[in-house]
């Protein structure tokens, strides 16, 4: 982006972080993707357990790379070898976590979370069970409002990591939502359907337990 790009980005980034901060989670600033896992690694402990949600940001960020390091107690359920039952004990582990690190499918400049999961795991930890969340969301992700979000995962996220994922849906064929001009939940019923469950997160009762760290990049879907 350009110089006045850059500028805009940078004056919706403080809007957001203001109204995280109305809503009791706090809001962080980094300018580029080499910079987060510095940031992650101010906001927890080392030897932390920790769990993740699945994310292409924290990929692309480094941010798994630290977590592998050894600094961590990493809850990893892609680790070679696991079982489908040790794999399902680990996402039950991840709820007495330290920490959760995820992304968002979508942050509005109000300072709503909106995240939508196919298997839930995500949006369970992200509403109760780790001590601390760090959500980590590239500047593509601000939105205007809940509306926005919707049609942005409808449009945008689904697809994309339908495709990702290689899941035979509708959104993965025509590379847009079955129900794009319908509702919140409306869509294909394929088994491998991945927006299933639908989570907004606006004021919290447990101040600071929520982090998010802003990134002036395009990351993630």
């Amino acid at each position: 982006m350009d110089a006045n790009q850059k500028a805009v980005m940078e004056k919706q980034i403080q809007t957001v972080i203001a109204a995280l901060e109305r809503n009791r989670m706090q809001g962080y600033y980094v300018p580029t993707r080499q910079e987060v896992p510095a940031k992650v690694a101010e906001l927890m402990h080392d030897g932390d357990t920790v769990t993740v949600g699945g994310s292409m940001t924290l990929e692309q960020c480094g941010v798994m790379e630290l977590l592998r390091s050894g600094r961590y107690h990493f809850l990893d359920r892609t680790a070679p070898g696991l079982t489908p039952e040790q794999v399902r004990q680990v996402y039950i582990d991840g709820f007495g976590s330290d920490a959760l690190l995820c992304s968002a499918n979508a942050i509005t400049l109000n300072g709503e979370l909106y995240t939508v999961d196919g298997n839930s795991n995500r949006v369970a930890m992200l509403a109760f069970g780790p001590r601390s969340v760090i959500v980590v969301a590239g500047c593509n992700k601000i939105v205007p409002d809940l509306q926005a979000a919707q049609q942005r995962v409808k449009q945008i996220a689904a697809p994309e990591n339908a495709e990702r994922l290689s899941c035979d849906t509708y959104c993965a064929h025509k590379g847009t939502c079955q129900g794009l001009s319908g509702g919140m939940t409306d869509g294909c019923h394929s088994p491998g359907r991945i927006c299933c469950t639908y989570l907004v997160q606006a004021h919290q009762r447990e101040a600071g337990r929520i982090k998010v760290i802003l990134v002036g990049e395009e990351l993630g879907y």
